[in-house]
Formats: C-alpha cells, structure tokens, sequence
C-alpha cells in the first residue's frame, strides 16, 4: 500500500493529521488539473470541492484503487461538473477572466494545452503535467490503456504543429 493511501485511509477513520498530510501531499497536483480542464481562475475553488468531495466519500474508499486514482476521479467529476454548470449559464455573456500575472510561458503553455480537445487535454495533463501513470490516467478517466496512451500522443502531435506554425509566423529572425 502507497504512502497515500495509507493517509487516506487514516484520514477516514479521523485522523487530522493523516489528513492533513494526505491534502498537503495531493493539492498542487490537483490544483494543477483543475486549472487545465477549466481554468486557472476557479481552480482554488473546484479543487476545494474535490477534497469536500473526497472527505465526504473518504470512510467509503476501501483501497481498491491507489488514494491518487480515487483523488483524481473525484477531480474529473468536479470539473466535468462545472463545465457543464458552465454550459448552462451560457445565456449570459461573461466576461473573459484576466490572466493572473505570471511568468510569460507559463502563460502560453496553458493557453496552447487549452486548444486541445477535452479528452486529449485531460490525458494529456493527467500525464505529462501532473505525472500520473498511463494506467492511472485510464482509470481515472475510465478509458483502456491504449486510448490513454493514443490521447496523449495526438495531444503531443497537435501541441507540436501548434508550436511549429507559431513559430513559421513569426518568420525568420
């Protein structure tokens, strides 16, 4: 049993600390795939739903799964959950969210990591900017394996034209 899911499953049965430890531990990397399926401006509050989420369901998970699978399919939910509140509210025009000031790439990488599909862009985060396993990317996501790994290489396929043609328009120089 994983580090995590021992947390987890301490947490479950009251443990503050072990819960703490647990948040402390997943929090950046759940921030990170909440800012990418939706946006950088509510990812402080859909990953604060995933873990009211995930401690609410916490003395349920009985360590099928590795905490981090369970952890990231709760995210998913919750982002697949505001999209479609989004969808919704469409009615209404919103205005575009101001880019937090941060570092230039930063910036442009989430925004080019915002041009691909749904589900390229979720592979393809679960992957290469959080880190997970192909294995557990699929499981979060429900998908085989392979649908994983091919998601993620269209993903890198569209990221690199993308890059390519930018730097065709900006001519030699």
């Amino acid at each position: 049993m994983d580090e995590l899911t021992r947390l987890l499953l301490d947490a479950a049965d009251g443990d503050r600390m072990a819960l703490s430890g647990f948040v402390r531990a997943t929090q950046p990397d759940v921030w990170r795939f909440c800012a990418h399926l939706v946006d950088p401006a509510t990812a402080d509050d859909l990953t604060q739903e995933v873990y009211l989420r995930a401690m609410r369901s916490a003395a349920r998970f009985r360590g099928d799964a590795s905490a981090k699978t369970w952890l990231f399919s709760i995210a998913r939910r919750t982002a697949a959950d505001e999209i479609r509140r989004r969808r919704r509210r469409r009615r209404l025009p919103e205005p575009e969210p101001e880019p937090v000031p941060d570092d230039a790439e930063l910036i442009a990488l989430h925004q080019l990591i915002d041009t691909l599909e749904p589900d390229r862009r979720e592979a393809f985060v679960l992957t290469q900017v959080v880190g997970l396993p192909y294995a557990e990317a699929a499981e979060i996501c429900g998908v085989p394996l392979g649908t994983i790994r091919s998601r993620v290489a269209r993903a890198r396929a569209e990221l690199v034209d993308h890059l390519v043609a930018a730097e065709a328009d900006r001519g030699p120089g």
